[in-house]
């Protein structure tokens, strides 16, 4: 019975982390997945600015910004 209940747990943690990285992999991919994300889930969106610069790569955030900004006007 605690195999299957630690077997469930592991495999309930591996789905978790590979739905994080597909997450991950279309906002890198993506600036308008980017734009949904920020107007449905900013919390999330402001995980992944705050993990690239952690990473040493800036600048996305400023380059969202600024092209959502020339997009509305």
């Amino acid at each position: 019975m605690a195999r299957r209940v630690v077997r469930g747990l592991l495999l309930l943690e591996a789905a978790g982390l590979l739905g994080a990285l597909l997450l991950y992999r279309a906002m890198d991919r993506s600036q308008d997945f980017r734009y949904t994300m920020q107007k449905r889930f900013p919390s999330i969106l402001e995980v992944y600015y705050k993990s690239n610069e952690w990473s040493g790569i800036h600048g996305i955030r400023e380059n969202d910004q600024m092209m959502w900004l020339s997009s509305k006007n």
